[in-house]
């Protein structure tokens, strides 16, 4: 019987102050699915969160029950049942030569490279059996032609050599948009991609207008970060920077073998701005 990967993706922050363009994804087998989703949803009753679960909701009253349910997240991720994945761009890296289409299709572009190398799906499968890859999108922000030729090529990943090589498929009828509202996988994406771009939009030095200090959203926002990145750290037998890309320690295989990685995309061509650059402490 083929095995089947079940791959949720979101995008956040195109336009940061210094990091921009954030993409998430969270791949789950087939075989845990059930298990998974169950135990994140057994989580949320227990702490009372009937709502959906989202990195703005957070606040000083929610932050013991958001830490509960990502806690429960990152036990699953150490425990090789979800796998996780986070891309963006630093500002300092300026793409060069770029068009009007380019630019028109930006969020599109970023997403597909995303889907084709993030998680490594060619080095998932030996290429003796096929391996099928269904891939849910939470709702895509752009016209319905728009959104249909992007799916459009993310099903034609199934036609690239590595991936025919290794018989991993995209099945066009399994790609889909889907409502973050009904989807407990995608809920806890969203938290750890919002967590990582407020961080390195040093969002968690924002202060109200004409205020001293910080307001207590933005303190228990930065207390779930801090416990986030604690167990990213525990993945970890180095120190894992949320800035760069993570390291490769057995080779191009990392990709799809590591629990948790960034992604720092680096334009082909680009230029350095140092006016972009964040302030030295």
């Amino acid at each position: 019987m083929s095995r089947e990967l079940i791959l949720y993706c979101d995008e956040s922050d195109q336009d940061g102050q210094y990091f921009s363009n954030f993409y998430g994804g969270c791949l789950v087998e087939s075989t845990h699915l059930k298990e998974v989703i169950d135990a994140l949803d057994q989580c949320k009753l227990e702490h009372n969160l009937f709502g959906e679960v989202k990195w703005s909701k957070v606040t000083a009253n929610y932050l013991e029950k958001y830490m509960a349910l990502t806690n429960l997240y990152f036990d699953l991720i150490a425990q090789g049942k979800v796998k996780v994945r986070i891309m963006f761009t630093k500002n300092t890296h300026v793409a060069t030569g770029l068009t009007g289409y380019h630019d028109e299709h930006r969020l599109f572009m970023l997403y597909y490279q995303f889907v084709k190398h993030g998680f490594g799906l060619q080095y998932a499968n030996d290429g003796s059996e096929s391996l099928k890859v269904r891939i849910y999108f939470d709702r895509l922000p752009d016209k319905h032609d728009k959104n249909a030729l992007f799916k459009k090529h993310i099903h034609n990943l199934s036609n690239i050599r590595a991936f025919k090589h290794s018989k991993v498929l995209l099945p066009e009828d399994q790609i889909a948009e889907i409502n973050s509202h009904e989807h407990v996988l995608l809920q806890c994406l969203d938290v750890v991609l919002g967590a990582m771009q407020f961080r390195l939009n040093d969002k968690h030095l924002e202060k109200p207008e004409s205020q001293r200090c910080r307001g207590k959203r933005t303190i228990a926002k930065e207390q779930l970060y801090k416990m986030i990145n604690k167990r990213i750290q525990d993945l970890y037998p180095f120190q894992f920077n949320i800035g760069i890309s993570t390291g490769k320690k057995e080779g191009l295989v990392s990709l799809w073998k590591d629990a948790y990685r960034h992604w720092l995309f680096l334009p082909s061509n680009r230029e350095y701005d140092e006016s972009k650059e964040k302030p030295k402490k």
